[in-house]
C-alpha cells in the first residue's frame, strides 16, 4: 500500500485530472450497477414471476423497498389499468431494453472520459520522474560517479523508469477505478442484504492475505531482475567502450562467455518473476469463484429460510451484482502484482533521488563576476575512500600567472585541479579566491569563471558548431569561427563535408585525437574564462598533433590565470612556477631553471623524458 501512496505523491500535480477521473468512474459504475440491479427484478414482474405493484411504497434504504419502487414504475408502464396485457408486456420489454441500452451507453461514455483524464496523469508522472532523476544526476558530485557502474546508472534511468511506466502507471488507472467500483457494488450489496454481505466481508481478507504474500515475493524477484539488468547493461557499455582492446587481446570468446552467463541468469530471474505475476489472474479468479460458491450456498439457505426476508428475485440480483465484483477484484489483484513488480524499479530509481547532493551553495553564498587578484591553496587536505590524497598543500597563483603541477600518476595533481571548481569539496584547509573561500561563492558563479580542458576530449554527438558553442549557446557564427582559429581548428573544420555543421559522432569519433582536442580548446576559448585548468591536455597525442594543440594552448593561455597539469615537461618550461607533487605533498617548487639547478625530483623526471 505504501508504494501506491508513493506514486500518489507524484500525482499531486495532477489532482484536477485525478478528481475528474474518479467522478467519471463513479458515474460509469452507477449506470452499470443500475442496469444490472434492475434487469432481473424488472423481467420478473414482466413475466409474472413477481406480482404487480400498484401503490408506491414509503422509501427506505433497503433492497426490497428499492426494488418495489422499480416494480411500481414498471407496473404503470405495462399495466396502467392494473391488469397486465400482451401489449403492455411488449411495451415493457421495449422499455427495459431501452433502459439497459441507455444505461450501458452512458456507462461507456463516462468510462471513456475517465480514461481521457487519466492519460495526462499516467504519462505526466513518468515525465516528472525522468525529469527529477536527470536533474539529480546533474546535481551530484563527481565522486558519486566514480562509485557506481555507469551501465547500472543508465539502467536505472532507462529500463527502471520504463518498468515504472509499464508496471505501475498502466495499473494506476485500475487503482483509481476498481476500488471505487468495488466500494459502490459492496455498498449496494449491503443495502440488498446486510447479513449476506457481512458474511462476504469475512471471506475477502483471506484472499487479500494470500495475494499480498505472493506480491511481496514478486517484488523481491523483480528487484533481483532489475539489478541483474543493470549489470547486463554495464557489460554491454564496457564492451562497446573497450571493443578495440577485446579484439587486440583476442578476448572475444571469454567476453562472450561472461555475457552469456549473465544473460542466462537474467532470463531465469525474469521467467520466475513472470510466472509469479501471471499467477495473479487465475488465482484471483479462482478465489473469487470460490467466494461466489460459498455465497450461493449461504444465500440459498437464507432464501429457503422464509424468515430471513431475502426473496429469490432479490437474491438473483445480489448474485448478478456480486459477479460483477469479481472482474474489478481480479483486475485490482493484477494491478497490485504489477505495482509490486514495478515497486522494485521505483526503489532503484529512488536511490538516485535520495542521494545527497554534497556540492551545494551556502545559504548566504555570494555571486562572483570577476577574478581580480590571486588563487591560494592553504593547508589543503583531501581523502578519497578514507585514503589521504592531499596533505596540507600550500600553493598560490597570481592573476595572469601560470602554475604547473608535475609528478607521478596518482600523486594528487588532478585532485588539486578538481577541488578548485568544486567538483569535489576539500575536507580541511581552504582554497581562497580573491581572499574568500570558494565555498562562500555560488557554485555556478565560481565555475563560470573557469575553463577546463582535460586529457580526454569530452565532446557530444552533435555538430562542430554546437560543440564549440556548448558553454555559450547564444554565440554567433563569427565568434565560433574566431575561437576555432585561435585553437588552430578552423583549417580542418573548413575541410569537413559540411564545415561547422558536420556531425562529429559519438564522443567525436569521426575526428582524430588532435582534432578533438583542438575543438575542446576552441570551446574553452569561446567561453573566454579568466581562469584555465589544463589537465594533461596534450599527453595522449602524437608529436605533430601535440605541436598544433600546444600552439592552441599557448594562444588560449595568453593573459589568463592558468593551472596546468603536465605529463610532458617540455610543455611547461615557461610556466611562472612549477610545483612537484609527490604522494599528496608539494616536495619542490620554483621555475624550470631553479628546479633544474636544484637537481631534485624535477630534474630526474626531465632527464628521463629527454631519453624517451
Amino acid at each position: 500500500m505504501k508504494d501506491i501512496f508513493r506514486i500518489l505523491g507524484y500525482v499531486r500535480s495532477y489532482l484536477g485530472y485525478a478528481f475528474l477521473n474518479v467522478i467519471f468512474n463513479v458515474l460509469s459504475t452507477i449506470f452499470e450497477l443500475f442496469s444490472l440491479a434492475m434487469i432481473a427484478p424488472l423481467l420478473g414482474i414482466l413475466f409474472k414471476i413477481h406480482p404487480l405493484v400498484t401503490e408506491l411504497p414509503a422509501f427506505e434504504l433497503k433492497g426490497s423497498v428499492v426494488m418495489d419502487h422499480g416494480y411500481y414504475y414498471l407496473t404503470k408502464i405495462i399495466a396502467p389499468e392494473g391488469t397486465l396485457t400482451t401489449e403492455g408486456q411488449a411495451e415493457g420489454l421495449i422499455f427495459i431494453c431501452a433502459l439497459v441500452s441507455v444505461s450501458f451507453f452512458l456507462k461507456n461514455v463516462f468510462r471513456y472520459f475517465a480514461m481521457f483524464f487519466m492519460a495526462p496523469i499516467r504519462y505526466g508522472v513518468v515525465r516528472d520522474i525522468r525529469k527529477k532523476v536527470y536533474e539529480r544526476i546533474l546535481s551530484l558530485s563527481l565522486g558519486y560517479f566514480t562509485e557506481v557502474r555507469k551501465g547500472d546508472l543508465m539502467a536505472r534511468m532507462t529500463t527502471d523508469i520504463l518498468e515504472i511506466e509499464v508496471s505501475i502507471m498502466t495499473s494506476l488507472e485500475l487503482v483509481f477505478k476498481d476500488p471505487v467500483k468495488i466500494l459502490i457494488f459492496l455498498s449496494t450489496l449491503f443495502v440488498i442484504s446486510s447479513q449476506l454481505t457481512l458474511f462476504v466481508l469475512i471471506l475477502l481478507p483471506v484472499t487479500g492475505l494470500i495475494i499480498g504474500k505472493i506480491g511481496k515475493s514478486l517484488r523481491r524477484t523483480s528487484a533481483k531482475g532489475q539489478k541483474k539488468v543493470g549489470f547486463l547493461i554495464s557489460l554491454i557499455e564496457e564492451t562497446l567502450t573497450g571493443i578495440r582492446i577485446i579484439k587486440a587481446f583476442t578476448a572475444e570468446k571469454r567476453t562472450n562467455i561472461k555475457f552469456t552467463r549473465v544473460n542466462n541468469e537474467t532470463m531465469r530471474i525474469f521467467i520466475r518473476m513472470l510466472r509469479k505475476r501471471d499467477l495473479s489472474s487465475p488465482l484471483s479468479e479462482f478465489m473469487g469463484i470460490m467466494v461466489m460458491v460459498i455465497i450461493l450456498w449461504y444465500g440459498g439457505n437464507l432464501v429457503l429460510n422464509t424468515d430471513s426476508g431475502l426473496g429469490a428475485e432479490v437474491f438473483t440480483a445480489y448474485i448478478l451484482i456480486f459477479s460483477q465484483v469479481i472482474a474489478p477484484a481480479k483486475s485490482f489483484a493484477s494491478a497490485y502484482y504489477n505495482i509490486q513488480k514495478g515497486a522494485a524499479s521505483l526503489d532503484r530509481v529512488g536511490v538516485i533521488l535520495e542521494e545527497d547532493i554534497t556540492i551545494t551553495d551556502k545559504p548566504d553564498a555570494i555571486g562572483l563576476d570577476k577574478f581580480e587578484h590571486e588563487i591560494e591553496f592553504v593547508d589543503l587536505s583531501f581523502s578519497y575512500r578514507d585514503k589521504p590524497t592531499l596533505k596540507k598543500v600550500n600553493l598560490k597563483i597570481k592573476k595572469g600567472k601560470t602554475l604547473a603541477l608535475v609528478g607521478q600518476s596518482g600523486s594528487g595533481k588532478t585532485t588539486i585541479a578538481n577541488l578548485l571548481p568544486r567538483f569535489y569539496d576539500h575536507e580541511s584547509g581552504a582554497i581562497l579566491l580573491d581572499g574568500k573561500s570558494i565555498k562562500d561563492y555560488k557554485v555556478q558563479a565560481l565555475r563560470q569563471l573557469m575553463g577546463v580542458v582535460t586529457q580526454e576530449s569530452i565532446l557530444f554527438n552533435d555538430t562542430i558548431f554546437n560543440n564549440i558553442a556548448f558553454g555559450l549557446p547564444n554565440a554567433t557564427e563569427e565568434q565560433v569561427m574566431e575561437a576555432a582559429r585561435i585553437a588552430n581548428a578552423h583549417g580542418f573544420i573548413e575541410e569537413m563535408p559540411e564545415g561547422y555543421d558536420t556531425n562529429i559522432g559519438d564522443m567525436g569519433g569521426k575526428l582524430s585525437g588532435g582534432q578533438r582536442q583542438r575543438l575542446s580548446i576552441a570551446r574553452a576559448v569561446l567561453k573566454n574564462p579568466p581562469i584555465l585548468i589544463l589537465d594533461e591536455a596534450t599527453s595522449a597525442l602524437d608529436t605533430e598533433s601535440e605541436r598544433m594543440v600546444q600552439d592552441a594552448i599557448f594562444n588560449l593561455m595568453k593573459n589568463r590565470t592558468s593551472l596546468v597539469i603536465a605529463h610532458r615537461l617540455s610543455t611547461i618550461k615557461h610556466a611562472d612556477e612549477i610545483a612537484v607533487v609527490h604522494e599528496g605533498k608539494i616536495t619542490e617548487r620554483g621555475t624550470h631553471d631553479d628546479l633544474m639547478a636544484a637537481g631534485g625530483a624535477y630534474k630526474r623526471l626531465h632527464e628521463m623524458q629527454a631519453f624517451e
